[in-house]
């Protein structure tokens, strides 16, 4: 394993480090167990150097991934030795991406690596160095391996998607989500509360095998467009009640199950109390997930748990719209000792 840190982006940090650490989890890696505590970061150790450039690829809400780089107690002889091996640097501060020129500790690390032999260029440089402080006041010298996309959730937002719904969860909540539920390629995907489709999309843009429910034939032909526009395609989508409907193949199991459910006054639960339709729905698609399968459900804050599911690993408030607060619980199969009635 590859120890190394994933610099949150201060979006919902707790959703953030949960996400961070899940999706590591999918790429067979998971939670530093050494990992000094750095403030902004969090210690995270992938299988090889590629998983990192794969890690940041999936995720949504940080920055990029980092590793280590002293080789010395003497934060300057480390990047006189980095120096050594040539070619061009920048070093930055964390959390002052594009300050730098009044920190002493930054212009010391780039006086240092050049008297190695390197050369400074803070524009294209071939090589990322990043300082954060640690509880001791000590600088830690850091490399990027990978940095996180954090355009391309933006140009998936609901303004820019050819169906369109009044609200619709943030492609990088939807992301964070889906990387909760550990998915990777292949996986068969459920969201039985299909709505606009941007669950599913985060999942398919991930590799996932995609399948939906929803009782209006307007949302799911919508959800369609979403999904071809992206990029992505659906393996079945069927319009129906998600406490009865069934797919093409009636014994069709699936890796993850990650829904938005309708909740309010403006939602469409046909009359029945939204929190009783989503715990039935929960309830009946729970015991179609495969054994070690992952559920990933988001509620209202404070709304009562899927007792019957057993606790969930996580369960995190975060802000959605405006005062809207939901909570993201992910549940996990192989947790559980027995299924629910």
């Amino acid at each position: 394993m590859i120890p190394g840190f994933v610099e949150l982006s201060q979006e919902s940090l707790a959703l953030a480090e949960a996400e961070a650490v899940s999706a590591a989890e999918a790429l067979g890696g998971g939670v530093a167990p050494t990992a000094e505590a750095l403030p902004g970061l969090v210690g995270i150790e992938v299988p090889d150097a590629a998983a990192w450039v794969q890690l940041a690829g999936r995720l949504a809400l940080a920055r990029r991934c980092l590793v280590a780089v002293e080789t010395s107690p003497d934060i300057g002889a480390t990047a006189r030795a980095q120096g050594a091996h040539g070619g061009s640097a920048a070093f930055r501060r964390i959390g002052r991406p594009s300050g730098g020129a009044a920190d002493e500790g930054v212009l010391a690390c780039g006086r240092a690596f050049k008297a190695g032999g390197g050369t400074i260029d803070l524009d294209q440089p071939s090589r990322r160095f990043w300082l954060v402080k640690a509880a001791d006041e000590r600088d830690h010298l850091l490399e990027e391996v990978a940095s996180v996309d954090r355009t391309g959730p933006t140009l998936r937002k609901m303004p820019l998607l050819p169906f369109q719904q009044p609200v619709s969860l943030p492609p990088k909540l939807a992301r964070a989500a889906v990387n909760l539920a550990r998915v990777v390629p292949s996986d068969r995907v459920l969201d039985p509360f299909l709505g606009t489709g941007a669950l599913l999309a985060e999942a398919g843009l991930l590799g996932g095998r995609l399948y939906g429910v929803d009782r209006s034939s307007a949302m799911v032909r919508g959800a369609l467009q979403n999904l071809a526009y992206l990029g992505v395609s659906a393996e079945e989508l069927v319009v129906g009640d998600a406490r009865d409907v069934e797919f093409a193949h009636k014994d069709q199991r699936f890796s993850a199950i990650v829904t938005d459910p309708p909740y309010g006054r403006s939602s469409s639960t046909g009359g029945e109390d939204s929190a009783a339709l989503v715990s039935r729905v929960m309830e009946r698609w729970w015991e179609r997930l495969t054994p070690d399968g992952r559920l990933v459900v988001i509620i209202p804050s404070g709304g009562a748990p899927l007792e019957a599911l057993g606790p969930p690993r996580f369960r995190i408030p975060v802000r959605v719209h405006r005062s809207l607060t939901r909570e993201f619980c992910l549940y996990e199969r192989s947790s559980v000792s027995r299924s629910p009635r």
